[in-house]
């Protein structure tokens, strides 16, 4: 597959993606990105943006483990 590039918005940063995934689905994937940056950032607006992105990456890999002991 040929990988192309989508940019996408996440943290009022433009990230440049290269994938040979489907654009929209890389767009609605940055979307939620977004979505979970900004709940921790109403949550602790005091963090910095590294932060916020740990957060942010320790809630995406609770869901994923939740998600994967749901279908064991």
């Amino acid at each position: 597959m040929d990988k192309g590039v989508v940019t996408v918005d996440i943290g009022g940063q433009r990230y440049p993606i290269r994938s040979g995934l489907d654009a929209a689905y890389i767009v609605e994937l940055a979307a939620y990105v977004d979505q979970k940056l900004r709940a921790a950032s109403d949550a602790a607006p005091s963090t910095d943006l590294l932060g916020l992105a740990v957060l942010v990456a320790l809630n995406l890999a609770d869901e994923c483990f939740r998600a994967r002991q749901q279908q064991n």
